[in-house]
């Protein structure tokens, strides 16, 4: 059965993880935003404080949290900043194939890199599946591998790829022939290093802009035997149980936000003064107060079950789309509406609920778009129980 209480480490996580977001990332979130700069120093204090590489199995040295600890977690960074959420959170999405499907050597070589670290500070890892016109679309890319002699040779450009431009190696897709959809798809771990890749431009966001987007170019690289993730035709499935593994993430990061938008409204609504009073004596502003808590705490609801369930072996539950289409729209709307009960200086930079607003959008799209899992969820209910 479900079960909400938590346990000591837990909360002993979500604590750690709140004093570091309010010390650590709130403070300068605004200047991250404003410059567009990848958050260095956060994530160094974030690898020495252990809110890094979350669910790398205890077996090869990491923490081996489950889903729904990993989730709380992110909730609290979120609240902080969604940018420097999605950064932390890149490199658990690019060692999920490995966790997944990795061979023991390719697990102990590059958790082992995530876990030194290099002189102090962290090293990243990405995960490389979007393509300019396959993003939602897994099955139409078409980046192409081909066998050589003992090895393989990738051709092809992915793009969207956080911390693309600082990982230290990559877990990306490749089809044999885009003709066999889905069967050609299979999964690699390369290099960064590696002869033939490049990173391409770094893309200027609208929000979420500490978070570093950008492509990456494989012309002619040739990866070993050994880099293949899986079986060849197997890398599909692992995209898919990768973002079944993903979506919590997501929807814990919309709990986040949502709670940081409600935070700063209230704060807002019990100081600024309309017609004499405080604007939430206003029924207009109290109704808007109360739907961000309902969704708070029904997004909270979703993303937590969501991953239990995770948890519990069930790695095709239909609830991780629900959290995160139910958290990623919510998300938009709350922070919405709390640019409008700041009003004018909600329009302004002088108040955090316009990043809130701009960060907030990418959760619509990003991991599978608000609509697409809404296929998913229809799929699912109709199709013969």
């Amino acid at each position: 059965m479900f079960d909400l209480n938590l346990t000591d480490e837990q909360n002993a996580f979500i604590q750690t993880a709140r004093d570091f977001a309010r010390k650590e990332i709130a403070p300068v979130a605004g200047q991250l935003d404003e410059e567009g700069k990848f958050p260095h120093e956060i994530c160094k204090k974030a690898f020495e404080t252990g809110l890094l590489n979350f669910e790398i199995p205890e077996a090869y040295g990491g923490l081996g949290l489950q889903s729904l600890t990993h989730s709380l977690i992110l909730e609290e960074i979120a609240w902080a900043c969604l940018g420097v959420n999605t950064t932390l959170a890149a490199n658990s999405l690019g060692s999920m194939p490995l966790i997944i499907a990795g061979s023991e050597e390719q697990k102990r070589k590059y958790f082992g890199q995530l876990l030194a670290g290099t002189d102090g500070r962290p090293v990243y890892c990405a995960y490389a599946c979007s393509e300019p016109d396959a993003g939602s679309d897994v099955a139409g890319m078409r980046t192409r591998v081909e066998k050589r002699g003992d090895g393989y040779v990738l051709n092809g450009q992915k793009r969207w790829i956080t911390n693309g431009g600082v990982a230290s190696w990559v877990t990306t897709f490749a089809t044999f022939d885009p003709k066999l959809k889905h069967k050609g798809i299979t999964c690699f771990v390369v290099d960064m290093n590696t002869p033939g890749v490049k990173v391409g431009k770094k893309e200027n966001k609208m929000g979420q802009r500490c978070s570093l987007t950008s492509d990456i170019i494989f012309e002619d690289v040739v990866v070993p035997k050994s880099a293949l993730i899986g079986e060849e035709g197997g890398g599909f499935k692992i995209a898919m149980k990768t973002f079944d593994r993903s979506r919590p993430w997501i929807a814990s990061g919309a709990a986040g936000v949502i709670r940081r938008a409600l935070d700063e409204s209230r704060a807002y609504s019990l100081e600024r003064k309309t017609f004499g009073v405080p604007i939430a004596q206003h029924q207009a502003v109290q109704f808007m107060l109360a739907e961000m808590a309902i969704a708070y705490e029904t997004t909270r609801l979703l993303y937590m079950k969501a991953a239990w369930m995770i948890d519990q072996g069930k790695l095709d539950s239909i609830v991780s789309s629900y959290a995160k289409a139910y958290g990623a729209d919510a998300a938009m709307r709350v922070t919405t509406d709390a640019v409008q009960i700041f009003g004018g200086y909600g329009y302004t930079k002088e108040y955090p609920v316009e990043k809130l607003m701009r960060d907030a959008k990418l959760l619509q799209i990003y991991e599978g778009t608000s609509q697409i899992q809404r296929i998913v969820i229809a799929r699912n209910l109709l199709a013969e129980k």
